[in-house]
C-alpha cells in the first residue's frame, strides 16, 4: 500500500494488534478481535503486571476507568456515546476502540445538519434501479448498515448535530437490531450479526442544538470525557501527538522544554481566567482543550522549519498560539488583549528567558489582528 496521509488506527498499528491477538488466551465476546482486557492494553498501553515480553505504548491518555467502562458497554445491547468539550479526544478513543474490537474504525457517519437518514440506512444506484428495478443489488448501504452486516463497530462522529429526526432513525437500531427496507416485498430486513455495536461522539458545547430524546438516551450509555489538566498527562499528550504529525512531513523536532513548560502555564492561566470570567464575552470561544495546544505547537514547528532556523521558538509558538485562539473578532482579540498585558506580562517579569521573547511575539500578532 502507498503511504497515507493518515493511515487508519487498525492500519498504523497492525503490527501490534497482530502480537496482542497472538498472546490473546482470554474469553473474547462475539466477533471481537481482542479480548477486553487486551482492548485496553493496546489503547493505554502495557503495564509490568500484564506479563507481556514486549511493551505496547499508550496511545490514550486520560482516566483507565473510563476506558474500561467504554469497552464494558461495547461488549453489551447499550450503544456507547461519548461526550465531552471539543479536542478532548473522542473520536481518537473511538478510531482505538473500533480499530482493536473489529480491525475496522472506517465504518463512519459524519453528523452534520445535513445528514439524512439515507446516510444512517441505506440508499439506491439510481442507474440500477432504471435498469432493474429495486432490489438489494441496487441498494447502497450506508457504513452503520455495513457494520450491521459483518457484526463490526459503526462510529457515528458529532450526533447531536443531526436533526431529531435522523437521530430518531438510530433507535431501531441500536433496540431492535434491524433496519426495514419497505421498499422491497421480500428480503426486506436486515438483521445485526453478533459483534455489530454503535459507538457515538458528541460534542459537549452542542447542548441544545439537537438534544438527543429520551428513546434515544436510554439506548446508550455515556461516558464523559473531561478536558486534561493534569500537567504531566498534558505534556506526554501534547509530545506524543505533536511526533505522530510530524512524522508525516519526515521531521524530527524536539520541543525545547522550557518552551513547552510555557505553552502549558499559557493554557493553565487561559482556563483560569475563562472559570473567573462573569459572562461569555469575558471567555475566548475557544474550549482550551489538549488538541488546541497540539495544533499550536505543530503550526510552531513548521513555522520554524520553513521559515526560521528548524527550531521550535518562542514567537513562533505566540504568533500560533493567537492565530489559533483568536476566533470572534473583537471579542476574543479583546479578552486575549488582556489576558497579555496582564498575565502573560507577569509572567515574562517574574521568569523572564523565552517569556519575554513569547509576550513581545504575541504583542505583534494580537496587533495585526487590530
Amino acid at each position: 500500500m502507498t503511504e497515507l496521509l493518515r493511515a487508519p488506527a487498525e492500519t498504523k498499528y497492525a503490527e501490534e494488534l497482530a502480537y496482542l491477538a497472538g498472546v490473546d488466551d482470554t474469553k473474547r465476546p462475539f466477533s471481537w478481535r481482542l479480548s477486553p482486557k487486551m482492548v485496553r492494553i493496546f489503547v493505554l498501553g502495557s503495564r509490568d503486571k500484564d506479563g507481556l515480553d514486549r511493551t505496547i505504548a499508550q496511545k490514550w491518555y486520560g482516566h483507565a476507568a473510563l476506558v474500561e467502562k467504554a469497552i464494558v458497554t461495547l461488549a453489551s445491547d447499550r450503544g456507547l456515546l461519548l461526550i465531552g468539550d471539543p479536542g478532548t479526544g473522542k473520536s481518537w478513543l473511538a478510531e482505538l476502540l473500533a480499530a482493536a474490537i473489529c480491525g475496522n474504525s472506517t465504518l463512519v457517519v459524519q453528523g452534520t445538519a445535513g445528514t439524512s437518514e439515507d446516510h444512517i440506512k441505506y440508499a439506491w444506484n439510481v442507474a440500477e434501479v432504471i435498469a432493474k428495478g429495486q432490489s438489494k443489488s441496487s441498494m447502497i448501504p450506508s457504513p452503520m448498515m455495513t457494520a450491521m452486516i459483518e457484526g463490526k463497530l459503526g462510529r457515528f462522529e458529532e450526533l447531536t448535530r443531526c436533526t431529531s429526526d435522523v437521530q430518531d432513525a438510530l433507535i431501531s437500531i441500536l433496540s431492535e437490531k434491524y433496519v426495514s427496507i419497505p421498499e422491497l416485498d421480500t428480503d426486506n430486513i436486515v438483521f445485526a450479526q453478533p459483534g455489530f455495536n454503535m459507538i457515538a461522539t458528541a460534542n459537549s458545547r452542542d447542548r441544545g442544538v439537537n438534544e438527543l430524546s429520551s428513546a434515544l438516551k436510554r439506548r446508550f450509555n455515556y461516558v464523559q470525557i473531561p478536558i486534561v489538566t493534569n500537567r504531566r498527562a498534558e505534556k506526554e499528550i501534547v509530545e506524543f501527538r505533536v511526533r505522530d504529525l510530524l512524522r508525516r512531513n519526515q521531521f524530527e523536532v524536539e520541543i525545547p522544554p522550557a518552551l513547552l513548560e510555557v505553552l502549558l502555564q499559557t493554557f493553565a492561566d487561559l482556563r483560569a481566567a475563562a472559570q473567573g470570567a462573569a459572562s461569555d464575552d469575558e471567555r475566548l470561544e475557544s474550549a482550551l482543550s489538549t488538541a488546541e495546544q497540539i495544533g499550536v505547537v505543530e503550526d510552531a514547528v513548521l513555522h520554524g522549519q520553513f521559515f526560521g532556523a528548524a527550531t521550535v521558538e518562542p514567537a513562533a509558538l505566540a504568533q500560533a498560539l493567537v492565530g489559533t485562539l483568536v476566533r470572534r473578532i473583537p471579542e476574543d482579540l479583546t479578552v486575549l488583549n488582556k489576558f497579555w498585558h496582564a498575565v502573560v506580562q507577569e509572567r515574562a517579569k517574574e521568569h523572564g528567558g523565552p517569556w519575554d521573547e513569547f509576550l513581545a511575539a504575541g504583542k505583534q500578532a494580537l496587533a495585526l489582528h487590530e
